[in-house]
């Protein structure tokens, strides 16, 4: 049974930073790309960064140089590092593993973030 468990979202001032994190299970790692998308209310879900399992990274252009995604190949976890955030940056955060060779997605629940002052 594939989970992903996302960890770390939460109410935040503009400015602030958060961490989110997501605990891979059932699946093997190395072989999935790892992604943070999010969705905000009544907009789709978009992809806001993604990580190889060699460490490859793609961001969205709105989130570049503000957030950072890392992966732990040893312990299965996933991070999204997000720093100066900003009220457009509210929405529901998803984990995602998509196998390399496009087989199988796997999402989690989502976690919320909110920024507001």
């Amino acid at each position: 049974q594939v989970q992903l468990v996302e960890s770390g979202g939460g109410l935040v001032q503009p400015g602030g930073s958060l961490r989110l994190s997501c605990a891979a299970s059932g699946i093997i790692f190395m072989n999935y790309v790892m992604g943070w998308y999010r969705q905000a209310p009544g907009k789709e879900r978009e992809l806001v960064a993604s990580i190889s399992h060699g460490g490859s990274t793609r961001y969205a252009d709105s989130v570049k140089s503000r957030f950072t995604i890392s992966r732990d190949n040893a312990k299965n976890t996933v991070a999204l590092q997000m720093n100066s955030l900003q009220p457009e940056d509210t929405a529901v955060y998803y984990c995602n593993a998509r196998h390399y060779d496009y087989i199988a997605t796997y999402w989690g629940q989502g976690t919320q973030v909110t920024i507001s002052s």
